[in-house]
């Protein structure tokens, strides 16, 4: 399955408003719409529904169209196994936590229960996270595999990729110092919120021609960076992740954020209950909103 036969441009997976039962997968009407932004100002979106059950086989377009009430994670948490995550891949980031830059990807996972869909479902920090006020964000550009790869070279690496969307690496930095391991630190429940929007490969040929931007509370301008600062690059992810693994389908890599995340400010910068963080991906993706809550 190259990518130029992918038979969509962007996907979105919703609750629509005529039927809270049902979850349906399909296009938006307005090919240039933001569609969390959008979502999050109130506007209605409209969707024109396909056939399939899930972004891994969508089917076609079925000529009905429907209003999204909910937005949520293009994946569901069954689909997407352990998603693969890269620690320090942005020039910019070494420079600023004072790392030298690596020779090899440096990847740890998150479980699929970290999963999390977009606003109006929370992202909650968690008690450990509120005990000294560590909860950190990370703007990240998310690549989802449409199916599996194994020991697959670089040259054709982008062939394996059913499409991008954003993610929020939400860490604790407390217990992510606290080890040498990252896995336990950034896989608590709903800290890898991803969507809203899934893109083609058709629309983003080169994905190191992305620009990622975070944003809180809607003035404050935390991470603006493109994607080709990373050091390795998104072909070299897929390709090295996936030496003597088999990566099924449905598989999500996040490939690193860039500079600005909190823990690297001074004085350092931290999420809290009630906050809002927008990852803004342009062309294309678009802007995944979140808000926080505190895990009673």
């Amino acid at each position: 399955m190259a990518s130029a036969s992918i038979p969509f441009k962007r996907l979105v997976r919703f609750i629509p408003r005529s039927d809270s039962s049902k979850i349906f997968i399909g296009q938006p009407h307005d090919d240039t719409l933001d569609v969390g932004l959008a979502l999050r100002n109130g506007q209605d979106v409209k969707v024109d529904v396909f056939s399939g059950t899930s972004v891994l086989s969508p089917g076609q377009a079925t000529g009905t169209s429907a209003v999204i009430d909910r937005v949520l994670s293009p994946l569901h948490i069954s689909e997407v196994g352990t998603i693969r995550c890269v620690g320090l891949n942005y020039k910019q980031h070494a420079a600023e936590v004072n790392m030298a830059l690596p020779t090899v990807p440096t990847v740890f996972l998150k479980p699929a229960t970290a999963l999390g869909d977009p606003w109006p479902a929370p992202t909650v920090l968690p008690k450990l996270t509120q005990l000294d006020d560590c909860g950190d964000y990370e703007s990240e550009l998310a690549v989802v595999l449409g199916r599996t790869a194994k020991n697959v070279p670089e040259s054709e690496a982008l062939d394996y990729v059913l499409g991008y969307t954003a993610c929020n690496d939400v860490s604790s930095r407390t217990s992510q110092f606290a080890q040498s391991q990252w896995s336990f630190s950034k896989g608590f429940d709903t800290s890898c919120p991803l969507g809203p929007t899934l893109v083609s490969p058709a629309l983003i040929p080169d994905p190191s021609k992305l620009r990622v931007r975070g944003v809180k509370n809607g003035d404050q301008l935390l991470q603006d960076c493109g994607t080709d600062d990373l050091i390795f690059s998104v072909a070299q992810l897929v390709s090295f992740i996936s030496q003597g693994t088999t990566l099924p389908a449905g598989t999500v890599i996040i490939t690193g954020t860039p500079a600005g995340v909190g823990v690297g400010k001074k004085p350092k910068v931290t999420i809290k209950a009630g906050d809002e963080f927008h990852v803004e991906i342009l062309p294309h993706i678009g802007t995944l909103v979140n808000v926080f809550e505190n895990e009673e």
